[in-house]
């Protein structure tokens, strides 16, 4: 009998918020790599919100998946067996290959090599992963970042978030993050050193708010929310703002035709504003000095990885999906289905 492993595929379009019974784990056969390829064993795999723009059955920036797919997500796993020359069995690899216990690896797709021993595997996933690419690059590339300006983060304990705010700060910049919670506001000001922390859900007028924590105006937002958080925070901008649209999490859930728009453009003219958004993996030649920089960040303590390892396997990842939308996380979200390599340091989250 061949040798078998399991994956969660989409058991039906999610509407609205999605919950558990929208995916189902199933058995399969396991994957044979091919010539140029190699088999991983998923050691860490992640849940993001980007993931439910696929799961409705519509087009996204990205097409949505079919009924019976599996599920797409990051993971972090050790080869067990290579059929490429320059990847060997032991290595420790990230790919973008789905919520699965195997999974095959093609260097022509989406693959990193982990080398850096000094931090946690989770830190791949997170800071050092597509979260924290996002944060680099959209302030450094898209918001051309200078030190002295005074920055707005949204959705800011979050994983892109949270890596954005820090970004900032170490590049002597002042920071304010907006949040849900007292407790991650807490964690924005008291952890991750940003000037300020403002919780949305206690805060009756949120442009007031921010307006008295940036008093001289905001050079860049960066968003993770969606228009109406944009369009409130717009009127606050500084001659010659930008805004970095990263993520769009109410949205999420949305049907477009519902999603509000934008209304204080007249702003873009006398300000001179600039909004744009990005797909990290149009940086990809970029990500290995950005990885290389960050780590050490890590490493010196100027910047804290926010994540959250969950146990149970990969039975527990439909529900650790959903409670992302149920505002459960901190920081990027992880699945744990096999233990860490003894030679990376224990997992801190």
């Amino acid at each position: 009998m061949s040798a078998m492993t399991r994956r969660i595929v989409l058991a039906r379009f999610c509407d609205g918020p999605p919950v558990a019974e929208d995916f189902r784990i199933e058995d399969a056969p396991m994957p044979e790599p091919r010539e140029g390829q190699f088999l991983v064993r998923n050691i860490l795999i992640s849940v993001d919100p980007g993931t439910r723009a696929r799961l409705s059955g519509k087009p996204s920036y990205i097409p949505p998946l079919k009924l019976g797919a599996t599920v797409g997500a990051f993971s972090i796993g050790e080869i067990i067996e290579s059929r490429h020359p320059d990847f060997a069995p032991g290595e420790i690899v990230s790919l973008a290959d789905g919520w699965a216990e195997h999974v095959i690896g093609d260097p022509r797709g989406f693959v990193r090599r982990i080398t850096d021993r000094r931090l946690p595997l989770a830190a791949w996933l997170g800071v050092l992963g597509v979260s924290g690419m996002t944060a680099w690059f959209g302030l450094h590339r898209v918001a051309s970042l200078k030190a002295g300006e005074t920055v707005v983060v949204t959705s800011a304990a979050g994983a892109v978030g949270s890596a954005a705010g820090q970004l900032a700060r170490i590049h002597g910049c002042t920071v304010i993050g907006v949040a849900g919670g007292q407790a991650k506001c807490d964690w924005m000001t008291e952890v991750a050193h940003f000037d300020a922390a403002i919780d949305y859900k206690a805060t009756a007028d949120l442009p007031a708010a921010i307006a008295a924590a940036a008093p001289k105006g905001i050079d860049v937002l960066f968003d993770n929310v969606g228009n109406a958080m944009i369009d409130q925070v717009i009127p606050l901008m500084r001659q010659n703002g930008r805004i970095v649209v990263s993520g769009q999490v109410d949205a999420y859930n949305s049907d477009e035709s519902a999603v509000e728009g934008i209304r204080n453009t007249r702003a873009f003219i006398t300000h001179r504003l600039m909004m744009q958004g990005l797909v990290v993996f149009d940086d990809l030649p970029n990500w290995g000095a950005a990885e290389a920089a960050m780590a050490d960040h890590m490493v010196s303590g100027e910047l804290v990885g926010r994540w959250e390892v969950l146990p149970g396997g990969l039975e527990a990842t439909p529900d650790a999906f959903a409670g992302l939308f149920r505002g459960e996380n901190t920081g990027r979200r992880l699945v744990r289905l096999a233990p860490d390599p003894d030679d990376f340091p224990k997992d801190a989250s």
